[in-house]
């Protein structure tokens, strides 16, 4: 009996002591993963709460360096290199601290390959780029510290920080049209009908040689022929449209309008014939 009770008693220290009790973290880890044009950005943070203080000027001092968030440091993280307020910055992972004002914040990137700390002074070997964001007050109060990627474009985005009644945002440019460009060049010396395709669309988006995307658009409706292709035509009229050719644009939105119509795909028959309408064509 007493080996018995032994034996409960070292089973029950056992399990007393592997056992773990799990809390909400006070500041919950979050990640951010933003495709920009062509290039990956991820955020990695820690997001505190107001909880009735006075965060900026007191919790987070004014002209001190601040993790960005708490916890781990903040990082974020590009595939390609990009361009943060006018300056270069290389493909990476950096740390970001910021030194809040009242007006303006200074929004620094860091190379130091820590994952922890804050350091009292930033070495300026380890300060890879550095931007500066004006703070504009906010009519209403976020509780919860925000990092977010928005204003979202082919060439670039706006990283955000808003927390209490603070907002701040920097540019952030990326190199889609030098990517796109010499994609373009490669492929068009044996395309197909999608390269074609993607191309002409491109530059109708980005405002290029519209001629070019008309020659373009064009080849790979000609490329298509035996299989006609409604979203293909939809482009075609779209481009000869900007083009300044309406009959052709015409000619093609009802192309693709029958195409659209033998699949079955309402959205393109409601936009071909919104735009036949436009056109004076129904």
């Amino acid at each position: 009996m007493k080996k018995l009770l032994l034996l409960f008693m070292a089973f029950a220290t056992v399990n007393m002591v592997n056992a773990q009790v799990k809390t909400p973290a006070p500041s919950p880890f979050s990640k951010v993963e933003q495709k920009v044009g062509l290039t990956d950005v991820t955020l990695e943070y820690s997001r505190p709460g107001v909880k009735g203080r006075t965060v900026f000027g007191d919790l987070v001092p004014y002209g001190k360096v601040w993790r960005t968030g708490a916890n781990a440091r903040t990082k974020i993280t590009f595939s390609t290199d990009v361009s943060v307020g006018g300056q270069a910055l290389k493909a990476g992972s950096y740390s970001i601290f910021t030194i809040p004002t009242a007006e303006s914040w200074e929004v620094v990137f860091y190379n130091d390959g820590k994952q922890f700390g804050t350091p009292a002074e930033l070495d300026a070997q380890y300060v890879a780029a550095k931007a500066t964001g004006k703070a504009y007050p906010i009519p209403f109060s976020v509780e919860t510290f925000t990092i977010d990627l928005n204003n979202l474009t082919n060439s670039g985005a706006r990283l955000e920080f808003i927390w209490e009644k603070t907002f701040v945002g920097i540019p952030i440019e990326v190199p889609t049209d030098e990517a796109v460009m010499a994609s373009i060049k490669n492929v068009m010396s044996g395309p197909g009908p999608n390269d074609y395709f993607q191309s002409a669309v491109y530059f109708l988006t980005e405002g290029k040689d519209i001629k070019k995307a008309q020659k373009w658009i064009d080849k790979a409706v000609e490329m298509t022929k035996d299989k006609p292709r409604f979203w293909f035509l939809r482009q075609q009229s779209l481009i000869h449209a900007a083009a300044g050719d309406k009959a052709g644009a015409i000619e093609a939105a009802k192309a693709s309008l029958a195409g659209a119509e033998k699949a079955g795909n309402a959205d393109y028959v409601k936009m071909n014939k919104d735009s036949l309408k436009e056109w004076g064509a129904i």
